[in-house]
This record gives structure tokens, C-alpha cells and sequence, in this order.
């Protein structure tokens, strides 16, 4: 069976809840296509406006984090019961700005992944490599310890339900876009890591996205290579641009 497409804005920290009606409101004829699963994970404090400005529509709502206890002493965080209260779906996990400036490690993330699984929201699970990782070609080895170490214990049914989104650290806000041909290495090679981990069916199945500055110009050729299921869009979802890389195959 074809993996369906799935095409994520990650907002990041932008968009007040006003700024974020609108935008949606905005959008909401532009990212329709039957053949995608689209997705905005927006700041916390836009999740409640925006479930309701996207309701009857074909758009799903994420967050962009949360923290593994569903409730406690843990000042300024947010828990997957509140984003599940509040009609959240996916999450995103361990993107490169999570890993960098808060210093989410591994062993975090994987307690994180086996919690979005346990509460019934969707991860979608980021891993990438720097720049220079990338010129001594050491970031096959380094990707492959990310998938290996934040799926620990996670099962293969599990594992077939999620996304993966593959983000060069080097191509995200910098203009700079990996060649289809370098992300469908990469995605390729995250699919044969599942497949090593788990079986064929599981890597068959599992939704492998490109984030990496993937715009309205290249995401018809990066989501014509076999192994791309997606992209993981940045500042190009906070613009009516968005819709034009939800109707890609248009």
C-alpha cells in the first residue's frame, strides 16, 4: 500500500493566537488535497484558537513539545494530557533547535516518544546532522545512533503509526536545501535502519518526512523520490506558499 503524503508546518515561535486565526483562516482553501495529511504544530498558547479554526476542515492540529509527566512541579511545561484535552494529534520530538538550545539528549527523547505513544498522540520524531558532521561524512553513523537510541523500547506496531522527519541542521532557516538526490539518501537509509531494527513491513510503513527548507520551488522533486513521505516546513507555513507545497502533485 502507497504511504499516504504528510505535509507539517512547524510554526516554531511565531504567530500570536490572533496572528494565528488569521493564518489559518487564510490558509484554509489553499491546503486542500485529498492525497496529503496536512498538519500545523503551533505554539502552545495558539493550540486552543487554532483546533477551532481548523475544525470541519482537513487540517490536523500538533504540538511542537511537551514534557513526559501529565501533571506536576514542572513550571512553564506542558503535558500530553492537556494537549490531548485540548484536541492535539501529533507532536513533534527532538527537533534540532529542542537538541541544540534546551539540550534535550537521546535518553530524554526516547522517554518522550514512549509517552506520546502511551497517551495516544503521534510523534513525529526528528533527526539530522550538522554541517560539520555532513563534510566528514559522519553523519550517516550519527543519524543512525538518533533513530536506534530514541526508539528503544518502542514497538514495531508503534514505529508504523509515527513519523520520522529527517532534518539536515545545516539546511534549516539557511536558504540552503539538501539536493533531492542527498535527502533521499538519507531518508532511504532511515528506512533501512527500521528495516534492520524491526522488519520490511515496518520500514514500508513508516511516514519519513524532509525538513530543510523545502519551499513551493523544490517540494515536487524532494516528494517525487520514493522514500520522502513528507516535508517538515518552517517559515514557508507562514505563508499562503504553504498551500502550494500541500498541492505539490497540482
Amino acid at each position: 500500500m502507497a504511504r499516504k503524503k504528510i505535509i507539517a508546518g512547524n510554526w516554531k515561535m511565531n504567530m500570536t493566537p490572533s496572528q494565528a486565526v488569521e493564518l489559518v483562516n487564510t490558509l484554509k482553501d489553499l491546503v486542500v488535497n485529498p492525497d496529503v495529511d496536512v498538519v500545523y504544530c503551533v505554539p502552545a498558547i495558539d493550540i486552543v484558537p487554532v483546533v477551532e479554526a481548523v475544525k470541519g476542515s482537513n487540517v490536523a492540529v500538533g504540538a511542537e513539545n511537551f514534557y513526559i509527566e501529565d501533571k506536576g512541579a514542572y513550571t512553564g511545561e506542558i503535558s500530553a494530557p492537556m494537549l490531548l484535552d485540548a484536541g492535539v494529534k501529533y507532536v513533534i520530538i527532538g527537533h534540532s533547535e529542542r537538541r541544540d538550545y534546551f539540550k534535550e539528549d537521546d535518553a530524554l527523547l526516547n522517554k518522550k516518544v514512549l509517552k506520546a505513544f502511551a497517551s495516544g498522540l503521534t510523534p513525529i520524531l526528528c533527526c539530522g546532522e550538522s554541517l560539520e558532521l555532513r563534510e566528514r561524512n559522519a553523519y550517516k553513523d550519527w543519524i543512525n545512533l538518533q533513530i536506534k537510541a530514541d526508539l528503544e523500547g518502542v514497538t514495531a506496531d508503534q514505529v508504523k503509526t509515527m513519523v520520522i522527519a529527517y532534518e539536515p541542521i545545516w539546511a534549516i532557516g539557511t536558504g540552503k536545501t539538501a539536493t533531492a538526490d542527498q535527502a533521499q539518501e538519507v531518508c532511504a537509509m532511515i528506512r533501512h535502519t527500521i528495516a534492520e531494527m524491526y522488519d520490511e513491513a515496518t520500514a514500508e510503513a513508516v511516514r519519513i518526512q524532509y525538513g530543510g527548507s523545502m519551499n513551493a520551488g523544490n517540494a515536487a522533486e524532494l516528494l517525487s523520490k520514493p522514500d520522502i513521505d513528507g516535508g517538515l516546513i518552517g517559515g514557508a507555513a507562514l505563508k499562503p506558499d504553504f498551500g502550494k507545497i500541500v498541492n505539490y502533485n497540482k
